[in-house]
């Protein structure tokens, strides 16, 4: 499995536009945003904005970093396997 990211900027409601398309073989699977100032402790962190397929949890995770967030990916989408 390949996942690729591509950068982009989402419109969202607070100042979250830092984001990250998550590709698996060219399908988008999920939405990634870095959370901003206003998050407090969850600063810089990345959350699951929107997931697609096996990638749509009920309680969307927070990601200390990119990796954290491909690797929970990967294994959302082998259990789907």
């Amino acid at each position: 499995m390949i996942l690729n990211l591509q950068s982009v900027q989402v419109a969202t409601r607070s100042d979250d536009a830092e984001s990250q398309l998550v590709f698996a073989d060219g399908f988008l699977v999920a939405v990634l945003v870095r959370l901003s100032e206003q998050h407090g402790a969850d600063a810089g962190k990345w959350f699951l904005e929107a997931g697609f397929g096996p990638i749509d949890p009920i309680s969307p995770p927070v990601f200390m970093n990119l990796a954290a967030a491909r690797d929970w990916i990967l294994r959302q989408l082998a259990d789907d396997a």
